[in-house]
């Protein structure tokens, strides 16, 4: 199995899979920003066997001074996963609604917990729905699984890792929108601009409408702002979802010592001492 495959289902490949003797487990975690809950799209209409995890309830701890999405407790993401039916050793699969962040906050949250087999499905619902396969609104009732958390299968950066590797030990690749890189408007977290020293890759140029390229056009995007095979890499967005799916799209491209840096602006400008640069350059 090519590393893509160890990542990314197409929809034609998950439906056979679906269709044999021993499918994998399917988690619908589809989930917005803003607005009406996942939940909602999932009791209109779903893959057929998939079971509804909430990304902000049940992937991710509470909201506070640790980030908006900050890690789960490692025993309550284990009753989560075990009443999905999720297996140890056995396939996940996690999808969202099309953009592909929430399902790749959902696959790096299994794999950091430990659980490696788990890969996207490429482009989600909406890929699903245009390849014309059917859709289920029955709640199954999945066999309980027998996953066990251990935290730390990936790499995870705290606010000092991250101004280290910003600072020169790597490169720390900021995925936000460019006007918040720069400081020029910040929707959501109190104070705009960057972590000094960070660069800025916006997600809409490496992934478009939750499709990645190719590994070699991934390696040729993050080389553009400084990723180098050699150097240590970091990511972080808002909250820690857009950059999780930069730490896939880079896992994509062979680098699987991606850290992820789960607190995020969200968690950096919580302390106030923290430096804070604007302005279009690191």
């Amino acid at each position: 199995m090519s590393a893509t495959e160890d990542l990314l289902v197409e929809a034609d490949r998950l439906a056979a899979e679906l269709d044999g003797t021993d499918p994998p487990t399917l988690l619908d975690v589809r989930w917005r920003l803003v607005g009406p809950p996942g939940r909602d799209d999932y009791l209109a209409g779903h893959l057929p066997g998939a079971v509804f995890v909430d990304l902000d309830t049940a992937l991710c701890g509470a909201p506070g001074p640790a980030g908006r999405h900050p890690l789960p407790d490692p025993a309550a993401l284990e009753a989560t996963l075990r009443a999905a039916g999720v297996r140890a050793g056995h396939p996940v699969v996690v999808y969202d609604g099309g953009d592909g962040m929430a399902a790749a906050r959902a696959w790096w949250t299994l794999r950091w917990a430990g659980h490696l087999p788990v890969r996207l499905l490429h482009g989600g619902y909406p890929a699903w729905i245009s390849a014309g396969l059917p859709v289920s609104t029955d709640q199954p009732a999945p066999a309980h699984g027998d996953v066990a958390v251990r935290p730390g299968a990936l790499p995870v950066l705290d606010a000092a890792a991250a101004a280290r590797l910003a600072a020169g030990d790597g490169v720390l690749v900021d995925v936000r929108a460019a006007p918040r890189y720069r400081g020029e408007q910040e929707p959501i977290d109190p104070v705009a601009g960057h972590i000094p020293g960070a660069v800025n890759l916006p997600a809409p140029e490496y992934v478009a409408e939750g499709r990645f390229p190719t590994a070699d056009a991934l390696r040729d995007r993050f080389a553009a702002v400084g990723v180098a095979a050699e150097a240590p890499v970091g990511a972080y967005c808002g909250s820690g979802v857009t950059a999780a799916q930069a730490v896939f799209a880079l896992h994509l491209a062979g680098r699987t010592d991606a850290a992820l840096y789960v607190g995020s602006w969200s968690h950096w400008v919580a302390d106030q001492n923290r430096p804070v640069a604007t302005g279009p350059t690191p």
